[in-house]
């Protein structure tokens, strides 16, 4: 039996409460953090974020209006419209208002809820604000924190496994390369 499943013996026995992510999640409006230039570039500190599938759409040197996220107050960022979200940890801007920054209501684990939103499978119909009326409303497990935290180390663990292996692959495909342009070079 594994660690989880003792706790969720132990602390669940009759199981887990599922929960609306409304109940659990506050949005922000991101209009005060909204970057005024797009004049982006790598050698500023703060990152400009999209909730889409770029994420990081540069950095700019601007200083007013930045969202202080950190490990200890991290966030999710939501794309309003298509319903791709992010789990941040830094302090950033943001591109648009087609967002939210999602918080926690409550003592739980928020990289627990942002792991149960990657396992939404809604894919929005139409071009309409996504969050208030409809995703706001699905319902995710909610077992007691330390399950929550436990699950969280291992879902971290394997996503870290993932990384290190996605690395490995990068470096033996430009051995693959450098190898068959010595050998096929005219």
């Amino acid at each position: 039996m594994s660690k989880i499943d003792e706790l969720i013996k132990k602390m669940c026995p009759n199981g887990v409460q599922y929960r609306k992510l409304n109940e659990l999640l506050d949005y922000i409006q991101p209009s005060k953090y909204i970057v005024k230039s797009t004049n982006y570039n790598d050698i500023y500190k703060i990152p400009v974020l999209t909730a889409g599938q770029t994420f990081i759409l540069g950095y700019t040197n601007e200083i007013d209006g930045i969202y202080k996220a950190s490990k200890e107050k991290p966030v999710i960022i939501f794309d309003d419209f298509t319903t791709s979200n992010h789990f941040v940890e830094f302090s950033f801007k943001v591109k648009s208002s087609a967002m939210k920054i999602l918080v926690s209501k409550m003592k739980n684990s928020l990289k627990f809820i942002y792991y149960c939103m990657q396992n939404i499978t809604y894919i929005p119909k139409e071009h309409s604000r996504q969050w208030i009326q409809t995703y706001s409303e699905f319902k995710i497990p909610l077992p007691p924190i330390e399950v929550q935290e436990e699950i969280v180390r291992i879902l971290d663990k394997f996503k870290e496994l993932e990384n290190e292996l996605e690395d490995e692959l990068e470096v033996r495909r430009q051995q693959y390369n450098f190898w068959r342009e010595k050998f096929f070079r005219s």
